[in-house]
């Protein structure tokens, strides 16, 4: 155990082994930014429509704002949290926190009540940095309300206007920067970032990270798809607070040396105006994202030679809109499988479009292994099915503060049970089968939601499509198919969708009994689909509609 009270399951001759042969840089994530400063001063660092941050900039404001929180009394092992809009300041936030080795904590905007409070005594925040208003919701106001059940937060900022009681994350910006004999000398196995998971339980989930199995881990990921690391220009459309959006500041500007581009929140207008004028090599994004994006007329309006690869991950992708991605942005495609729980396999630009349709890529030992289990955690065949476990680089110490998901997901040798199901093909490659809870049980028979939704995107009229179970006294569940489809097109009746399913191979057992329309599925703070907003709809909906199979539209 370390100072600030995290434990690595991950055995630390392991650990060692990867330091020495290497893989890990062994140096903090502030030092490795450092490094970049002094080669490329006056490169771009972070890029939005309206402002470039160079690395000496940069740099700059990360150390202002670490003297600012060392005369607040933030010290090594210290939670900042931050719940921020995508900008310069949650790269300063990180690097500055790095720094003082403390941690940061930040979660996208969007959680409300229950998963703020959840959030922040989870992780013992003792600093906490917010808008003072996002989607109407007066921020500060909310936190004060909490504080009383947050034995842990001292210090409020608020990233606007001043109030009471509060610091102005501009007036931290404005203290002189500190001095570097100041600064602590950081242990790059200690932690750095606690990354936000939603998983299946029923409130998020924090997982610790350190400097090397961010950098080492999750960098290396990224040089791995373009080893020529300071050209990289990475757009980020999900928000950085997310686990996926981890590489920004700790990938992009701490490993590769190269530029990360921003966006306030995700908005496909804005999306392809910084596309055209900002040129990207590469985009990340979820499913639903690149959906919206395609669809717009503007986009084959622009010049999207810039871009090498589009890498979409967060969620499963099909076949449809894989094909479609390649074809509207005219570039190669890059499917990523991988969570916050320390996860890493992706297909690369080299990998034909078959390959990307069917497999996860094949697993790469520097950065993350996986094997392939039965259900006594024996490791199975090739080629045979079982439950993906993983564990390499990238892997993180521990759940904060939840020993019970330690218990259930971990084992002593740091392996993480991903409750995923798949095989290593004769070619290597992962192959996914399918997620053991994100099955709806009809009377009795399995169905699969991602082949539904697989088969229903493919239709030339649909944009994005969800499953999800409607609860039913006899057969346990039905299945509610969700559609957004593309603008002007004539809405297909419930009759005629499950038709072009049947005829598509889907069995009759496994088709749908309801029907929605949606104009847009409702997104996650993180930017996947929201299923149990869905589903909670739907049940609502239910209430008041007779039973029967019924369409909705919405």
């Amino acid at each position: 155990m370390n100072h600030s009270g995290i434990i690595d399951m991950v055995p630390a001759e392991v650990r060692h082994e990867w330091a020495q042969n290497g893989t890990y840089p062994n140096k903090s994530v502030y030092e490795l930014f450092c490094e970049h400063v002094w080669q490329r001063p006056d490169s771009p660092a972070v890029i939005s429509l309206d402002r470039t941050i160079t690395y000496i900039e940069l740099l700059d404001k990360v150390r202002r704002l670490a003297a600012s929180f060392q005369a607040l009394g933030v010290v090594s092992g210290d939670v900042v949290a931050y719940q921020l809009p995508n900008s310069w300041h949650s790269c300063a936030i990180d690097l500055a926190t790095a720094a003082l080795g403390a941690i940061v904590a930040p979660f996208p905007p969007g959680r409300g009540r229950l998963d703020t409070q959840s959030l922040l005594t989870r992780c013992d925040a003792r600093v906490i940095i917010v808008e003072r208003e996002y989607a109407g919701i007066d921020l500060c106001e909310l936190i004060e309300s909490l504080r009383p059940a947050l034995l842990s937060l001292r210090i409020l900022i608020v990233d606007g206007k001043a109030l009471d009681c509060w610091h102005t994350l501009d007036d931290l910006f404005q203290a002189e920067p500190i001095e570097l004999d100041k600064l602590p000398t950081v242990c790059p196995n200690s932690p750095v970032r606690f990354l936000i998971s939603s998983g299946t339980e029923s409130e998020p989930k924090w997982v610790a990270y350190s400097h090397n199995a961010l950098a080492g881990g999750r960098g290396r990921f990224l040089q791995r798809i373009h080893p020529e690391g300071s050209t990289f220009k990475g757009l980020y459309l999900m928000p950085l607070g997310t686990a996926f959006g981890s590489t920004a500041t700790f990938g992009v500007l701490s490993w590769l040396g190269g530029a990360i581009i921003t966006l306030r929140q995700f908005d496909v207008a804005a999306a392809i105006q910084t596309i055209a004028e900002l040129k990207p090599t590469h985009i990340f994004g979820v499913p639903t994202m690149f959906q919206r994006i395609i669809v717009d007329p503007a986009l084959s309006r622009i010049d999207t030679s810039s871009l090498i690869a589009i890498i979409s991950g967060g969620a499963k992708i099909d076949e449809a809109t894989i094909r479609r991605c390649t074809e509207a942005f005219g570039c190669g495609f890059i499917s990523l499988y991988g969570s916050a729980d320390g996860v890493n396999c992706h297909t690369m630009l080299d990998d034909n479009l078959e390959t990307v349709f069917l497999k996860a890529g094949r697993p790469n030992p520097d950065v993350c292994s996986i094997r392939i289990v039965d259900d006594q955690k024996r490791e199975v065949p090739q080629g045979c099915v079982g439950e993906i476990t993983a564990r390499g680089p990238i892997s993180p110490m521990q759940y904060v503060n939840a020993s019970d998901l330690d218990a259930l997901y971990r084992d002593d040798n740091g392996w993480v049970y991903t409750g995923d199901l798949g095989l290593i093909d004769n070619d290597g490659y992962l192959v996914l089968s399918g997620r053991k809870k994100d099955i709806i049980i009809r009377g009795g028979v399995n169905i699969s939601p991602a082949q539904i939704e697989n088969i229903a995107v493919a239709h030339p009229a649909v944009v994005s499509a969800a499953c999800v179970p409607v609860a039913d006294p006899d057969l346990g569940h039905r299945v509610c198919l969700c559609l957004v489809l593309r603008d002007g097109v004539e809405r297909p009746s419930l009759s005629q969708f499950t038709s072009y399913l049947h005829e598509q191979g889907l069995e009759t057992n496994k088709l749908p009994e309801y029907l929605r329309y949606y104009r847009q599925l409702p997104l996650s703070p993180a930017g996947k689909v929201d299923k149990k907003q869905l589903t909670a709809e739907i049940e609502f909906t239910q209430q008041a509609t007779k039973p029967g199979l019924v369409q909705w539209a919405h």
